[in-house]
């Protein structure tokens, strides 16, 4: 039955010492990981908004320079001039100083015919004039087209002008290398598998993705761009083969092609999914750090409710002996209080004696003799013994007083000697020799007579128990000492030679019903109750032992300056 009382407490104490720390601390780790996931979703939506951003600028800038560059020439020569092939080499040749972008520079006139050409094929004379591209540049008089294949078939796209001059239009086309505009959109670095490409808005390939596709086809992913053509979008959706990215999108050159920034989910939140494992890894070690403090603490504490157990019955049957001892030190004090009136009546009879005596040896009725003289020496033994007598059982009536403690000065020169006296008896019947060295200059110290007078007589008793065990009745030493010490302090040192304490005991023996004493030879209340006195008096109880040596009990204690 007790050994299934004691189950489920231990049961009850491992569920509460994990739940009350695991919640809390799960909490604590769920309510971190949400935020920092929050905030590391933010900042790479945030750094992909701001490279987007970028990406576009420069592309666009690539693309209004080369318009530029066609501007100047536009206002820097006439139709006439850039139609004879010496100059247009000439201006083409400075071109493709300036930019390797340009591949190819061509004049046409009003009806779309190719009358001047300079690169690497074989397009004067060609005319263009049902063509798309040149029908807008006609109508807007600037066009930039889609990559498409043309005359030549080779996938390209063109950046085209016209100039109106006293009636007549006239156009300047220049084809750009596909491979250097291909790698301006490609230069993107993000992560591992960031990429950027450029569709139209058919959904047709500008430029060649790094994962694959080529030009004018559709990308392989099934994703469904957004139509609005304003800001910057960014959004999760699964490629071709299930991965999941996030995509970050932008319109660029006047909103007909579309900028995509893709990188894969996983490399994009890799530091979240470093965060992720951390807060498992942690959660597996603190989950079992607190287990295995849980298992410990608790089996330590149900062990000491279990060793408590075992202990109780030996403290009540002690409880009784320290009953037992209180009230013998009651009968003490009665036993002393009745004794010390037949004491007074024996006093107060021998003082009759000694006036009798002396009225007759006045009158000449006793004459000096050996037999007078014994009788008057036996007179005075009786006094002197009639007087210990007295001082024995002044001393137990003080000693069995429980009044209220009554602090008051206490010179230690003559009360440690007093107290002494109390056991000198005992010291002498074992063979016990007390050496006394107080001090001249040793402080009062401020405390009630009684008390202090219970923890000297109580040390003085167990360092004659420890002297009788090592010595019996032989060369038992006790050294009482008091004098100042620094700081205002008075110490009162007892040492013996007697079997000294064991370390394991050494700090158990200040508290309650500690003893190493036998069965019915001590409560383990004595010392306990000195030390609690002594603190008290704002004082400290020390001890030093040596086993087979002796041991010494030092109070400190606060001085009357």
């Amino acid at each position: 039955m007790e050994s299934n009382h004691f189950s489920a407490i231990r049961r009850i104490l491992f569920t509460c010492m994990i739940l009350v720390p695991l919640i809390p601390f799960i909490l604590v780790l769920g309510t971190g990981y949400y935020y920092f996931k929050t905030s590391i979703e933010s900042s790479t939506i945030a750094s992909m908004n701001r490279i987007v951003e970028d990406h576009r600028h420069m592309i666009e800038s690539f693309l209004n320079e080369r318009e530029n560059d066609l501007k100047f020439i536009l206002h820097s020569y006439t139709f006439d001039n850039l139609s004879q092939s010496g100059t247009l080499e000439t201006v083409f040749d400075h071109l493709q100083r300036e930019s390797q972008a340009f591949v190819d520079l061509g004049i046409f006139n009003k009806d779309g015919l190719h009358v001047a050409y300079r690169g690497p094929y074989s397009l004067k004379g060609k005319v263009y004039k049902d063509t798309d591209w040149f029908k807008e540049v006609m109508k807007h008089g600037y066009y930039i087209s889609d990559i498409f294949l043309g005359y030549r078939q080779v996938p390209h796209f063109i950046i085209a002008l016209a100039k109106e001059k006293e009636g007549e239009k006239w156009v300047i086309r220049t084809t750009i290398d596909t491979v250097t505009f291909n790698n301006i959109v490609k230069g993107i670095r993000i992560g591992k598998t960031g990429e950027a490409y450029i569709i139209n808005v058919n959904g047709l390939l500008q430029t060649e993705p790094r994962s694959g596709g080529k030009l004018m086809d559709k990308h392989p992913d099934t994703v469904i761009y957004p139509s609005s053509h304003t800001g910057i979008e960014t959004f999760m959706d699964k490629d071709v083969k299930g991965a999941k990215y996030l995509y970050t999108t932008t319109w660029l050159q006047n909103k007909k092609w579309l900028l995509v920034v893709r990188q894969e989910k996983s490399d994009a939140f890799s530091a979240l999914t470093s965060a992720v494992y951390l807060v498992i890894l942690i959660t597996v070690i603190g989950g079992a750090i607190i287990a295995g403090v849980a298992f410990y603490l608790t089996n330590h504490i149900v062990g000491r409710m279990e060793k408590m157990d075992v202990e109780k019955e030996r403290l009540n049957q002690q409880l009784i002996g320290a009953s037992r001892l209180a009230e013998l030190g009651e009968m003490s004090a009665g036993f002393a209080h009745e004794i010390n009136n037949p004491l007074q009546i024996i006093k107060n009879e021998q003082s009759l004696m000694e006036m009798i005596m002396a009225d007759l040896k006045e009158a000449g009725q006793l004459k000096a003799s050996a037999s007078l003289t014994e009788f008057e020496d036996s007179m005075d033994q009786i006094k002197l013994q009639i007087s210990r007598c007295a001082k024995i059982t002044q001393a137990i009536l003080k000693f069995g007083r429980q009044d209220e403690p009554k602090p008051q000065d206490i010179d230690l020169r003559t009360f440690i000697l007093e107290v002494t006296g109390m056991v000198a008896q005992k010291a002498v019947v074992h063979g016990i020799s007390i050496e006394q060295d107080i001090a001249e200059n040793t402080y009062p110290i401020h405390g009630d007579p009684t008390q202090l007078q219970q923890v000297l007589v109580n040390l003085f008793n167990n360092a004659m128990d420890a002297i009788i065990e090592q010595h019996g009745t032989s060369r038992g030493k006790l050294i009482v000492s008091a004098g100042p010490k620094e700081n205002n302090t008075v110490e009162i040192m007892i040492k013996d030679n007697g079997c000294g304490i064991s370390p394991e005991n050494l700090t158990k023996i200040f508290s309650p019903f500690y003893t190493t004493k036998s069965v019915g030879k001590g409560t383990g209340l004595g010392l306990s109750i000195c030390y609690g006195i002594i603190d008290n008096m704002r004082g400290t109880l020390e001890v030093s032992s040596e086993v087979g040596v002796g041991t010494t009990f030092s109070i400190h204690l606060p001085a009357v300056v």
